[in-house]
């Protein structure tokens, strides 16, 4: 039976990679401040990262360790909570922005830039 399924976005990819592609660009936005990306992984993009820096607000552990759950770079995380998060303490949500940019040459598909607004 298919009562309680949500219809869910796969992006064409199996589990494992779509949660690896997701850390990986989680790790490069927060390092990076800007990727430049498709219009559907942006997407699910920020809602991950939207997360991740509500997370950090408050700086305790178990948040710390849920961050480590997506984010596997030390670098990053300590960056996260020192720097990113304290700047945008009193923001309370939306802290990326996506510009439509081109489409891409072979396939034109939708691009945009994510920019971290810190």
């Amino acid at each position: 039976m298919k009562h309680l399924r949500k219809n869910k976005k796969k992006l064409g990819k199996s589990v494992s990679h779509r949660r690896a592609m997701l850390s990986n660009m989680a790790s490069s936005l927060l390092k990076y401040k800007t990727i430049t990306t498709t219009l559907a992984k942006s997407k699910f993009l920020v809602t991950l990262v939207d997360r991740l820096i509500t997370l950090a607000k408050e700086e305790n552990l178990h948040h710390r360790r849920q961050v480590y759950r997506f984010i596997k770079e030390d670098e990053v995380v300590r960056n996260l909570f020192s720097n990113i998060a304290p700047y945008l303490k009193d923001r309370p949500g939306g802290y990326l922005q996506i510009i439509k940019s081109h489409y891409r040459m072979g396939d034109r598909a939708s691009m945009v830039i994510v920019k971290l607004l810190a």
